[in-house]
């Protein structure tokens, strides 16, 4: 039994790994912000806690704090360009950002150790201290919702102009999500760095941002239960449909397309959704009955 858990211990890891950056992304979406940069902030995060471990001799927990500021850091100065874009020239712009990030981890071949990747990353972080950094991310997460930043995220996203109104500053809210949104991908990505011993430029490529972007969508980006029940099926559905492995690009594209169409809120939100109008529903009938009787 135990060997049977160790087995999908790796895929618990990488579930944990997604599921950080997955909150990443449904944070600016939640605030209204059509933002795709956070494989790009990651990977920031990602080589520079690897740089700083291996060629400056960082302990592990000051290089994983220096990703998460250098993540929230560049989110900040991204969210200047982006607060006079709306919607899908947001997106543009983003994807625009990650090609450059990519670029740079590519040809600064010095520092970033180029096509070849950079290696040498002490193992510093196992399922443990995954498990403690996602624990952390939920509290955070529904610490934010319940408070009045997150009724601001919620205005803003529902209607800009009705959020203005209420005195709601739109661009302070969306680029202070834009901030929280990068420190946490900037963590995630450290703590990948620290997890899987090297880096590639490749793997914060496209297919990446599609595999994250999936998670929120399919799961559902109103509430906290979304994201993490997107990760998981999305995660585990290679192993149960084994052939269908080397094809999960093209499996995220149609399960995208097939949400967008038919559960345009997700999976997690529209089961939430229906069994909170059912509850109701139920309450009325009873209301109902028993003024009948009464009366």
């Amino acid at each position: 039994m135990a060997n049977y858990i160790l087995g999908y211990q790796p895929l618990l890891d990488v579930f944990l790994l997604h599921l950080g950056l997955a909150f990443s992304q449904w944070l600016v979406l939640r605030a209204g912000v059509f933002s795709l940069a956070t494989v790009g902030l990651a990977a920031i995060g990602a080589y520079t806690g690897g740089i700083l471990a291996v060629t400056y001799g960082w302990p592990a927990p000051l290089a994983i704090l220096a990703a998460a500021t250098s993540g929230g850091l560049t989110a900040l100065l991204l969210s200047i360009p982006l607060a006079r874009l709306r919607s899908v020239y947001q997106a543009i712009a983003t994807v625009a950002f990650i090609q450059i990030v990519l670029a740079l981890n590519v040809y600064a071949d010095r520092v970033t150790g180029g096509a070849q990747g950079f290696n040498g990353i002490p193992k510093e972080v196992g399922t443990f201290t995954l498990l403690i950094a996602v624990g952390i991310t939920v509290y955070v997460m529904i610490t934010i919702m319940r408070s009045r930043l997150g009724r601001a995220f919620d205005a803003i996203r529902q209607n800009e102009a009705v959020a203005a109104s209420l005195g709601v500053s739109i661009m302070r809210h969306q680029a202070l999500a834009f901030v929280i949104s990068g420190a946490l991908a900037g963590t995630y990505g450290a703590l990948e760095a620290f997890h899987s011993y090297a880096l590639a430029p490749s793997q914060f490529g496209f297919p990446f941002l599609i595999a994250i972007l999936s998670y929120v969508v399919f799961g559902g980006r109103n509430t906290i239960i979304g994201p993490i029940v997107g990760t998981a099926l999305l995660v585990l559905l290679p192993e149960f449909v084994r052939p269908l492995a080397d094809a999960r690009m093209l499996v995220y594209g149609l399960l995208l397309i097939l949400t967008i169409n038919f559960l345009p809120r997700g999976i997690a939100d529209t089961l939430i959704e229906r069994a909170r109008a059912r509850r109701l529903g139920s309450k009325s009938g009873q209301t109902v009955a028993v003024a009948a009787t009464r009366s």
